[in-house]
């Protein structure tokens, strides 16, 4: 009976860790030219593309018709069991880092595979 109950616990969890909120969001869609003209440091973006190249570790580079940009993913964000190309289209949301001296980056808290 232990067993039982902890099994259901365990996949209560599991499920939970799966959701996803779809609905309306204030964080602004916008292109990767308009994020690096017009974006300030900490602010939130939601970009529509695709990862072009993995440069190691957590860094890639995402890519839309405007432009390319530096994004940091971590491992736990993406998504599992879906395997992701250059060709694959994504919806990513993340915090805008703009700091002096360095390339600016987005990093990822959501990713999101696009039809």
């Amino acid at each position: 009976m232990k067993r039982l109950l902890i099994a259901g616990v365990l996949g209560l969890a599991a499920t939970a860790a799966l959701a996803e909120y779809t609905g309306p969001s204030a964080v602004p869609a916008m292109t990767v030219k308009q994020l690096l003209e017009t974006g300030v440091d900490d602010q939130y973006a939601t970009l529509q593309g695709r990862l072009v190249s993995h440069e190691g570790g957590k860094h890639y580079t995402f890519a839309d018709d405007t432009g390319q940009l530096r994004v940091e993913i971590s491992p736990k964000r993406l998504p599992a069991g879906q395997p992701l190309d250059a060709k694959t289209r994504v919806e990513i949301t993340g915090e805008f880092d703009k700091d002096f001296g360095e390339p600016p980056e987005l990093e990822v808290e959501q990713i999101k595979i696009l039809p």
